[in-house]
């Protein structure tokens, strides 16, 4: 995924192959990734943002997110009106997650809440796409 590029909601049905590396991520460590929808229901009035459309821990450093434990189930981009954009946010953990329950609803979804709530602190990398009916 290149930077705010565009991507057919029909070629984002089946989860993505993801893969957190670079020189900057030690094979050591573990990652939580998050995305999310900050425009939901539309661009204009995003009263349910974020909608969370995927969650997975302990990822592995580079490695495929596959390799990780799937928290809330990937749900592909279905944007009902207008430009969304699909955010990915790579966070490193300190230690395994433990006990983590996903969220009830995947609707006003918060990735700062959810960062505070386990300790993630400040993302170390973030990626987005655009996608329109």
């Amino acid at each position: 995924v290149t930077n705010g590029c565009e991507i057919k909601p029909s070629a984002t049905v089946h989860r993505p192959n993801l893969q957190i590396a670079g020189r900057h991520f030690d094979d050591n460590k573990l990652f939580t990734l998050v995305m999310t929808d900050p425009d939901a229901p539309s661009p204009s009035e995003p009263n349910m943002r974020e909608w969370l459309h995927w969650i997975v821990t302990d990822i592995p450093g580079a490695a495929d997110a596959s390799q990780g434990r799937e928290i809330v189930p990937y749900m592909g981009p279905r944007p009902p009106i207008g430009i969304h954009r699909y955010v990915f946010v790579a966070f490193r953990q300190q230690d395994p997650m433990v006990m983590m329950m996903a969220p009830q609803v995947r609707h006003n979804f918060s990735t700062r809440a959810f960062a505070a709530q386990y300790g993630l602190g400040l993302p170390v990398a973030a990626v987005y796409f655009n996608a329109q009916k």
